[in-house]
C-alpha cells in the first residue's frame, strides 16, 4: 500500500517492531517522524525524529504542534509504544501494575489526544494502535499487561465510536508473540512458525493507513496464528 506524501508519526520507531514499520512507511513513499524518549542527534538534525516522553501531555502537544510546523500536517499517527511483565494478579505489585497501564494505554491516551485537534479540524486522519492477541484471548499469569492491553482495545473501539463521521478513523493490531530476537532468545523453547512476523504487522498498518481504508474503522485485525499462554505474550 502507497502512502505517497502522508506525513506519519510513528510512537516507539526506534524499537524492535519499529525497525521494520518505520522503513516500511518511509518506503511507501511517506513523510516519516519518529517520537522517541531519545532520539540520535542525526534523526532530530535530518528531522526524522524528535524527542518527548508519550506520558507526558504538555510534552506531547509542543510535539505535535513541532511536527506541524515542520511538515505542514499530521495524516497518521502509529503508536508502537508498549511493555511488557509477567505476573498472577495476586502477585502483582502496585508499581508494576501501573507501569504497564501507563505504558500501554496511558501513552495512547495521550497520543490519540494530542493528534486529534488537527486532524478533526482538516476533517481527515488515522490513529492506529499496537494491541495485543492476549487482549482479546487472555492467559494466565500476566495480569496487568493483560489488563492493560485490553483497556487499549477498549480504547480503541470507543474512540472509533466517538469519531464517527469525522473522517477520523482508529483501529488496532493484535499481534500473537512477535517473532523478534529478543522473543526468540527469551523463549528458546517455543516454536515461532506461527509468531506474527513484524513485515506482517507493517503491511497491516500500512493498509489500515491507506486512502482504501477510509471506511474502516473501531476494527481489531489479529496478526499471527499461535494460540495459547506463550504466543499471546510479549509483543
Amino acid at each position: 500500500m502507497r502512502s505517497d506524501k502522508k506525513v506519519v508519526l510513528i510512537a516507539g520507531g526506534a524499537g524492535a517492531l519499529g525497525g521494520t514499520v518505520t522503513p516500511a512507511f518511509a518506503q511507501s513513499g511517506a513523510r516519516v517522524i519518529t517520537v522517541e524518549r531519545n532520539p540520535s542527534p542525526d534523526q532530530v538534525a535530518a528531522g526524522n525524529a524528535m524527542k518527548a516522553d508519550v506520558t507526558d501531555d504538555a510534552a506531547l502537544r509542543r510535539l505535535v504542534d513541532d511536527v506541524i510546523r515542520t511538515a505542514g500536517r499530521l495524516d497518521v499517527l502509529v503508536n508502537l509504544v508498549g511493555g511488557f511483565a509477567m505476573g498472577r494478579l495476586v502477585d502483582t505489585e502496585v508499581s508494576l501494575w501501573q507501569r504497564m497501564l501507563t505504558m500501554n494505554v496511558t501513552s495512547a491516551f495521550l497520543l490519540s489526544k494530542a493528534v486529534l485537534p488537527s486532524m478533526l479540524e482538516r476533517g481527515t486522519g488515522r490513529i492506529l494502535h499496537v494491541a495485543a492477541w492476549a487482549a482479546a484471548e487472555p492467559f494466565p499469569g500476566a495480569a496487568a499487561y493483560i489488563v492493560a492491553k485490553s483497556s487499549l482495545l477498549a480504547m480503541i473501539r470507543l474512540l472509533a465510536l466517538e469519531l464517527k463521521g469525522s473522517g477520523v478513523t482508529v483501529n488496532g493490531v493484535l499481534p500473537t508473540t512477535i517473532d523478534t530476537p529478543s522473543n526468540r532468545a527469551s523463549m528458546p523453547a517455543a516454536d515461532p512458525s506461527s509468531w506474527a512476523k513484524p513485515e506482517a504487522i507493517a503491511e497491516t498498518l500500512l493498509f489500515l493507513a491507506s486512502d482504501k481504508a477510509g471506511q474502516i474503522s473501531g476494527a481489531a485485525i489479529p496478526v499471527g496464528t499461535g494460540g495459547g499462554a506463550t504466543s499471546a505474550g510479549k509483543s
